[in-house]
């Protein structure tokens, strides 16, 4: 199985100019934890929930004025829709994340995989729950 068909493909983004309030909004509307970050059509890092309360709101910064650049995490790792699902496994353990961002062959985001997808697949859960065990571990 290849990414592409597993993937969320509905893919909500935010700008790196826009003010961390209107990111979080956009997270809770959704119900999501992460937001690729986009500059001129570009990915350029991702903002998670976890960016938000460590980055910006532990540190006192006011979330209607701080901009998402300056909370995001600049490394995003990233696959292509064409890579299998042991690829994916395996870069979401060596590079301790729990989502890829998908992209395009201009890297552009095209959509997230994240571990819960990979647990959907019955023949995938078993690789899974190791993975999960090996990013609590570190």
């Amino acid at each position: 199985m290849r990414i592409g068909e597993l993937m969320t493909k509905n893919l909500e983004t935010i700008e790196a100019g826009e003010p961390v309030r209107a990111a979080a909004l956009r997270m809770r509307t959704c119900n999501i934890g992460s937001l690729p970050v986009l500059e001129g059509g570009q990915l350029v890092g991702m903002l998670t929930d976890r960016d938000i309360t460590v980055r910006c709101t532990a540190l006192g910064q006011d979330p209607n004025t701080t901009q998402v650049r300056e909370v995001m995490t600049s490394t995003v790792v990233t696959c292509g829709t064409e890579e299998t699902l042991e690829v994916a496994e395996k870069m979401m353990e060596d590079k301790m994340v729990r989502r890829l961002v998908v992209v395009d062959a201009q890297r552009r985001p095209v959509g997230i995989l994240s571990l819960d997808d990979l647990a959907t697949v019955p023949e995938e859960v078993l690789h899974t729950g190791e993975v999960l065990e090996r990013l609590h571990q570190a």
